[in-house]
């Protein structure tokens, strides 16, 4: 039988903010366990939690960015549930009143395909703490730093239909929350992670299978294996006449399997009731508009615009609009004089990127910033430089050895265009490799690719590739 997947995502973003949701306690990665827990933040009796208002301004930006309803008038709830690392016995939450309802994201497929993927909501909440297995041999570990860290739960319609979907869904919402600022997207932090729910069904089925949910998946690799080894169970079992129960589940990565954790509670196991020590949330039209005003260029139009404008191929314009800093670094060296586009993308998609891959480096601190790319580009559309040699000053340039200009007259790496001084040394090669020569002159045109490289190496490299050509084939030809 032949199984349709059914997947749907809860991606927990962590907001970009400098304290917690309802304390003044600050969010810093890193500090030492249980040193950034207020008493808000562990609930001690008599405080009271208070509104972080850049919370909210980020959770409306995202909603606006996803063509999404924005509620006037919000409410926080208590989810209630007893965990170690959950110090109040509930967390702050948002239920059937959520900040963000509706919207949808486009997400690219192969073969230029985009298709739409919908919101169902997008709330506020509470992060928890952090249980700690692997410190103590004999215990468990609890850091409390994390809890009441500002989280913005999005939520998608059961809209997927493969791992690869998935991937896709998540690496568009993972460069859209960069884009608009709300979040720093780290996976290793915990900063951007999402449960999974997924359930199969018979191809040309319309109600949904039973589905299970797998929890805390934090990097693009483990959501798709974790998915393919999820569905391929699913059918093994209702293939062998079983019955898929509903429950929770972990992805072991090193047996590249789900495991059960514990049965999938519902709402009501939560005991949902609105928070009594926060008023509902409201918001003006002025606040909204305000936010929507200063909302940057999303990716989707800046891919569109870099298509237009550049005459950039779809992978091009996808991989450079990735992210806000790929994407003004490109736009940066253009405005610098960049002249070719379509070269200049080729020079960031491949030599830029490998150096920062090589070395560990975010764009912005790219040791080469796009003034110098610009103008090493211009030295090549001017004939100053080949492709080689250029090649060459960028190495010198990431290594911090100087300008340009100053790396090709320090070097002697300037391009020999001089009709005259190639003559010579084509004549001189044709003088060593009188055989060679004559099969050319018979006709044998593969040689002109030999003649082309002795002189190059004769020049260190430094002949200009189209004018030796040029004069070799008139050499042949006048000796014909």
């Amino acid at each position: 039988m032949k199984w349709e997947t059914v997947i749907g995502l809860e991606v927990h973003v962590q907001l970009l903010t400098e304290s917690k949701i309802f304390s003044a306690t600050p969010t810093r990665y890193g500090a030492p366990p249980n040193t950034q827990a207020g008493l808000i933040d562990l609930g001690y009796p008599g405080v009271l939690p208070v509104l972080n208002r850049r919370a909210v301004e980020l959770a409306v930006r995202l909603g606006l960015a996803i063509g999404a309803t924005v509620s006037r008038r919000s409410v926080f709830a208590r989810k209630n549930y007893f965990y170690p690392d959950l110090p109040k016995g509930y967390q702050i939450s948002q239920y059937d009143r959520p900040i963000v309802q509706g919207g949808a994201l486009e997400i690219p497929l192969p073969e230029g395909i985009v298709k739409r993927i919908g919101i169902t909501r997008a709330h506020l909440e509470e992060d928890a703490g952090k249980s700690v297995h692997d410190r103590f041999p004999d215990a468990t570990g609890i850091d409390l730093n994390r809890a009441g860290t500002p989280l913005l739960e999005i939520v998608s319609e059961p809209d997927l239909r493969s791992p690869a979907e998935a991937v896709a869904y998540l690496k568009s919402l993972h460069t859209l929350v960069r884009y608009l600022g709300i979040s720093d997207g780290n996976l290793q932090e915990g900063s951007f992670r999402c449960d999974a729910n997924l359930s199969v069904r018979p191809e040309g089925e319309t109600r949904l299978g039973t589905r299970t949910e797998i929890k805390n998946l934090n990097s693009f690799r483990f959501v798709e294996q974790a998915l393919r080894h999820e569905a391929d169970r699913q059918a093994g079992v209702l293939e062998a006449g079983g019955l898929v129960v509903q429950e929770t589940r972990l992805y072991d990565p090193d047996r590249r399997e789900t495991r059960p954790l514990r049965s999938k509670e519902e709402a009501h196991d939560y005991r949902y009731f609105p928070d009594p020590d926060l008023l509902p949330l409201v918001l003006e039209e002025s606040f909204i508009e305000r936010i929507r005003s200063a909302l940057p260029e999303l990716p989707t139009a800046k891919r569109e615009r870099f298509r237009s404008a550049y005459g950039l191929g779809p992978y091009d314009a996808a991989v450079l609009t990735q992210s806000r800093e790929l994407a003004d670094y490109y736009e940066s060296a253009r405005q610098a004089g960049a002249p070719d586009p379509k070269l200049l993308a080729n020079w960031i998609l491949s030599e830029v990127l490998a150096k920062l891959n090589r070395d560990h480096l975010e764009i912005d601190a790219a040791p080469v910033p796009p003034s110098a790319l610009a103008q090493l580009l211009i030295r090549i559309a001017d004939g100053t430089l080949s492709g080689p040699l250029a090649k060459t000053v960028f190495e010198a340039l990431w290594a911090g050895e100087g300008t340009v200009d100053a790396i090709v007259d320090a070097r002697g790496l300037r391009q020999v265009s001089d009709t005259a001084a190639l003559e010579q040394v084509i004549e001189e090669t044709i003088a060593s490799h009188g055989p060679q020569w004559r099969e050319y002159c018979a006709g044998r045109d593969k040689l002109l690719g030999f003649f082309v490289g002795q002189v190059m190496q004769a020049t260190r490299g430094r002949a200009n590739p189209q004018t030796l050509n040029a004069l070799i084939r008139k050499r042949r030809d006048g000796s014909s």
